[in-house]
């Protein structure tokens, strides 16, 4: 369970020092410190629990959330998140793993995020959509439908047939709220995909 300095002070209070208290269960492996002034009672916890609560306003999303959802072969070792307004990319390294933040654009932040609940915790993930934009508004643009899929599925080493089945309404939605012309071939391109489907 997480826990703030000023949670366990005042769960601690009937010590003489409090703040030695919490040295000592850290040292006897009872808390494991994560970042300065927040701590975790469980060190198997998964480390996107914890994401959030390091820096935030966040959403874990990227590559490890287009790992989660199966759109990446390769297990992610950092788990990467997106901000907003932050201005400068933010990396803290813990007992629980490397954490990155990145920048979206505001207009895009709050949309395409799921909520999970896993017992005692909540955590905020992009969707496979969201996640695929988000990733996307952090490489170089592309210039034609070739770039694009050499991009996808070479460089990013996406699963075809996971791409191809993403929600293309949405994808176009959010395109919109990036303003980028990558992600703007993308909604395009899977949209031609789709009528070509359709109308083979």
């Amino acid at each position: 369970m997480l826990k703030t300095t000023k949670m366990l002070q005042e769960e601690l209070s009937s010590y003489g020092a409090p703040k030695n208290k919490i040295a000592r269960m850290v040292r006897d492996g009872e808390l494991t410190r994560i970042v300065k002034g927040l701590y975790e009672t469980d060190a198997s916890t998964p480390p996107e629990y914890l994401a959030a609560s390091i820096y935030g306003p966040s959403y874990v999303s990227f590559e490890y959330a287009l790992t989660r959802h199966s759109m990446i072969p390769e297990a992610a070792r950092v788990v990467t998140s997106a901000t907003f307004e932050k201005g400068k990319a933010k990396c803290y390294n813990t007992p629980f793993g490397t954490f990155t933040f990145r920048d979206v654009p505001s207009s895009a932040f709050p949309w395409g995020i799921d909520t999970v609940v896993e017992g005692r915790y909540a955590y905020r993930i992009a969707t496979p959509e969201k996640a695929l934009c988000d990733t996307l508004w952090l490489c170089p643009p592309v210039a034609n439908y070739r770039e694009l899929e050499t991009l996808l599925f070479d460089d990013l080493r996406l699963e075809p047939s996971m791409v191809h089945s993403l929600d293309t309404q949405g994808i176009a939605y959010l395109a919109k709220q990036y303003r980028s012309t990558t992600i703007c071939k993308l909604a395009k391109y899977l949209k031609r995909k789709t009528r070509h489907e359709l109308h083979p």
